[in-house]
């Protein structure tokens, strides 16, 4: 018996045609054996809403990839054009303002979830042995979740994210020695402008989401 109508069956020609389709998937995936072990499996009865926070933060994470990909059709990554391409995606772009407020507010989202998963890992005991890695995990994409949030805020270059990135960039020049190379290495050059927003453009749309 199949997942969807079955191989037997008259029916119309276009159910057929969807069957037949099915099975060439079926006989080389095996659709049904991997739905019918998946759905067979007990919840532990220990598992609780809570447990579902590094899920949400995944697809959260899914919909940042889809929106942003979409944005990146009319973004201009340099200091002149940026705040005036994110305008038109607001007023002019089809849709535009629908995907960057999706985009916007998913990114909250997956921060906020991202903290509360950390904290669950934490207050349920997942950083104590043998799950070490696990932990160590969760910390690495927190770090990561907090590094696309400051990224992304700089992209739009309104007064609120240029000053964000002028802040954050900076907190490195307090280090001795080391403080004022590591703070034009971040910016790419001693001040916030076109090399800041070149570097941080390709790390929140090619680097982290690699990581």
């Amino acid at each position: 018996e199949t997942l969807i109508y079955g191989s037997r069956g008259g029916g119309s020609s276009w159910f057929t045609y969807l069957n037949k389709v099915y099975d060439w998937f079926e006989e080389r995936l095996k659709i049904q054996e991997i739905a019918d072990d998946i759905t067979s499996k007990y919840v532990p009865p220990h598992v609780n809403i809570f447990y579902c926070l590094g899920g949400i933060t995944l697809t959260c994470f899914l919909v940042q990839v889809a929106t942003g990909f979409a944005m990146t059709f009319y973004y201009r990554p340099t200091v002149t054009e940026a705040f005036a391409s994110v305008q038109y995606i607001m007023t002019e772009a089809n849709f535009g303002w629908l995907i960057r407020s999706v985009h916007r507010w998913s990114a909250s989202m997956m921060v906020l979830m991202m903290i509360l998963h950390v904290f669950r890992v934490y207050l349920t005991g997942g950083f104590k042995k043998p799950c070490e890695l696990t932990w160590v995990t969760v910390v690495v994409l927190g770090v990561l979740t907090a590094s696309f949030g400051v990224t992304g805020y700089s992209l739009p270059r309104d007064q609120i994210g240029y000053w964000a990135v002028k802040i954050v960039t900076g907190v490195p020049e307090a280090i001795p020695v080391i403080g004022s190379p590591l703070v034009e290495l971040l910016r790419g050059s001693a001040s916030v402008g076109q090399s800041t927003l070149t570097r941080f453009y390709s790390l929140h749309t090619f680097v982290l989401p690699l990581l």
